[in-house]
This record gives C-alpha cells, structure tokens and sequence, in this order.
C-alpha cells in the first residue's frame, strides 16, 4: 500500500498520515513513513519527542551520503553525478522507528530556482521512486501540495492519492490543482478527507464542491488533536474520536 497525503498548509494532513501509519503498524504491517513535506512535523504526530527529532538529520542534508551515492566530491558538487544512485539500503539504514513506525526524513533541496538538477534532488527523486515502485512496505508520505517530488513512472503506481481539506474555498482549489497536477502524471484518481469539520453547514459546503465518488470521508473538529500538539504527542495517544474517523477512512482505502 503506497498513499501520498498532500494538500495546503495547516489542514491536518500530517494528522491524517500520522493516525494512518500507525494504524497499519497495529495490524502489524511494515510501515514506513516518510516527511517530504519541508515543514516536517511528521515525527512529533507519530511519537517522537523534539530531543529525539532534534537528533534526526534530513536526508537532505547527509552531504556525505549524497557525495557517495551521486559521486559528488568537493570539486564536482553540483557539476557532474550520477543521476541512478544506489538508494535500496538508504531506507533501513537511516529510518528512526517509534510506534511501530519508521520514520524517514528526506527534508527539501533549497534552491532559488525552479528546475534544480544537483546531486541532493537526484537523490531524493530516487529514493522517493524506489519507496514506491520497489519497497514492499506500506509507505505512507507526507507531502507539501505540489507533486513535483513525483515523477510519470512513480506516479502510476500509488495505489492512493489523498488530499486533506477542511471546509474554505482556499482548501478546495488546492484539491483541484493537484487534481490537475496528478492528471499531468498521468493519475486520474485523486480522493479527499475533509478535516475540521465542525458542524454540518460546514459538511454540506464539502459535499457541495467536491465529487461523491472523491470523498473517502470526513473528519470532525475536535480540541483532542490541538491538545495533543501542544504536548507534544501524537493525536494518535489523545484523540479516539478523530482515530476511530480515520478508522474508517482507512478501511475505504482498503476496500478499493
């Protein structure tokens, strides 16, 4: 099971892919979670304390991994690399476990441009590829809301594209533009979990904008998940209702 968990800042998607990871890690799945999302908060909602996050290097920044991998010494960094880098053990190797768990964290290539071929996105491309296409785990990634991590062959073969929305009209188009996006890949389905809602005027704005077929479920607002935040816990170990919501979702996933 590969699911990609995208949409637009502060929706909740990092709840939503925290609960689902270690919902699979009940059932006693492999699981492997991965923060491509360059405002990593996926760690702290699976478990992890800030000392032990502090201590987790992005893979981003393992400047002597990337030189070994790509062949990128001091004199060629950014010049000339390997562009299929060896990345089949990178997973086991650097993944933090908490909860059943592994967490991997990629971290971003800070660029000032668009379009940056250099060693360190090289190297995540193909990591994110082999996570997806060849590792046998259940990979849930926590993505920012471009899909541009994500490449035609990689795409096709994500069993869920799922994007997180709470009820604004900001949230929706951020669904329609990854819709077009993953249709750019080559992805026609695209599904949405509606986070925050508080009530149903807030759930009829929802069903009023976006397709019945798209909509794997709904999850209601609730003090439990923010609470958990502030101590610096996963919502997991505070909110049963939003778990049990999500629950559910994952069994549609399943189904399908």
């Amino acid at each position: 099971m590969k699911i990609a968990i995208t949409g637009k800042g502060g929706v909740g998607k990092t709840t939503v892919a925290a609960i689902l990871a270690r919902l699979y890690a009940d059932e006693g799945r492999k699981v492997l979670a991965a923060d491509v999302d360059p405002d990593a908060n996926l760690g702290m909602a699976l478990g992890f304390t800030p000392e032990e996050m502090a201590d987790i290097v992005p893979i981003s920044k393992m400047r002597e991994l990337i030189a070994e991998r790509t062949g990128a010494g001091s004199e060629t960094f950014g010049k000339f690399f390997r562009i299929n880098p060896k990345v089949d053990d990178i997973p086991d190797k650097v993944a933090k476990e908490k909860n059943g768990v592994k967490l991997l964290l990629l971290g971003t290539v800070e660029t000032g441009g668009t379009g940056c071929v250099c060693p360190e996105h090289v190297l995540l491309k193909q990591l994110i590829s082999h996570l997806i296409i060849r590792r046998d785990d259940v990979v849930i990634m926590d993505m920012e809301a471009g899909l541009e991590h994500l490449g035609r062959g990689t795409s096709s073969e994500m069993d869920q594209f799922v994007v997180v929305i709470e009820p604004g009209e900001r949230s929706v188009q951020t669904y329609r533009q990854v819709v077009k996006l993953a249709s750019d890949l080559g992805v026609k389905k695209v599904r949405v979990i509606a986070n925050k809602v508080r009530n149903e005027e807030d759930e009829q704005f929802v069903r009023a904008r976006i397709p019945e077929e798209a909509l794997l479920g709904i999850v209601h607002y609730t003090g439990d998940v923010q609470e958990a935040d502030r101590a610096g816990k996963s919502p997991y170990d505070y909110s049963k209702q939003t778990v049990e919501e999500i629950r559910a979702i994952k069994a549609r996933i399943d189904g399908e």
